[in-house]
């Protein structure tokens, strides 16, 4: 079981649920990411989600994407992040989950990527761009690798695709408030909640709500539903604001974030 894993039984086996946030890689800065995965870790988070920057996030909306941008124009690249991972295990054993698009992990190689990414101490993959149909081949390798491959689920997904993801998930499932990019308005409460307990019959696995979530108050009623909240783009925007020193700013939002769970 990986890292992820074990986190969730040991929330549950606590009555708590899983607070994870996202960074982008390299934004403001290499150096400044792994001070702000410290400062994340010390605030609470359960499992951290760092974006892989790429020239083409179409699941991102507009802080995400201007975050990739920054990254990229720091000469961040998927090789960078691992190292910058293997340099983050020297010190941390919080659970440490990529979230990126398939071109650089299609053009890194996908054994490669998988052997790579588990020396680095990397504990999950989410693909957005890379459907179940056509994922058999990076499963294999990251399977064979010790790394969970999470897969998203949305509200337009109908019962047979739930059934093949629930089949094929490992770790837990993010489910995705929204019918949009990252950062836009969450859908009603009952719709998201309908949705994630028609998934819950088909899965043992946690769920993991994201996408939308920017304050305390939805971060507990998401939380409420599933099993996790995801905080994405009003974590990157703030690290932004206060991109000369942002630690101690993300670091007091995320306690308020684990507060309200």
């Amino acid at each position: 079981m990986s890292r992820i894993g074990i986190a969730f039984r040991r929330l549950k086996k606590n009555g708590e649920k899983a607070l994870i946030p996202f960074l982008t890689a390299g934004d403001p800065n290499p150096a400044a990411t792994k001070r702000l995965i410290f400062a994340l870790e010390r605030a609470g988070a359960d499992v951290i989600e760092l974006g892989v920057p790429f020239s083409d996030p179409m699941a991102d909306g507009p802080v995400i994407q201007k975050a990739s941008e920054r990254a990229l124009a720091k000469g961040m690249t998927l090789r960078k992040v691992l190292e910058l991972v293997a340099r983050i295990r020297k010190v941390s054993q919080v659970p440490l989950l990529l979230m990126g698009y398939f071109n650089p992990i299609l053009s890194y190689g996908l054994d490669r990527f998988a052997r790579d990414a588990a020396r680095a101490g990397v504990d999950g993959a989410i693909v957005v761009d890379l459907p179940p149909e056509e994922s058999k081949d990076l499963d294999r390798a990251l399977k064979k690798s010790g790394i969970d491959l999470i897969y998203l689920l949305t509200p337009t997904s109908d019962a047979e695709r739930i059934r093949i993801v629930c089949r094929r998930a490992r770790g837990f499932l993010y489910f995705v408030s929204m019918t949009g990019v990252t950062g836009a308005a969450l859908k009603s409460v009952a719709e998201i909640r309908a949705k994630v307990s028609e998934i819950r019959r088909r899965t043992k696995l946690p769920v993991a709500i994201g996408f939308g979530i920017s304050s305390p108050k939805q971060a507990r009623a998401m939380a409420k539903i599933g099993d996790g909240a995801v905080v994405g783009s009003a974590l990157v925007a703030l690290v932004h604001k206060n991109a000369k020193n942002p630690s101690a700013k993300a670091e007091a939002f995320i306690k308020t974030m684990r507060g309200a769970l």
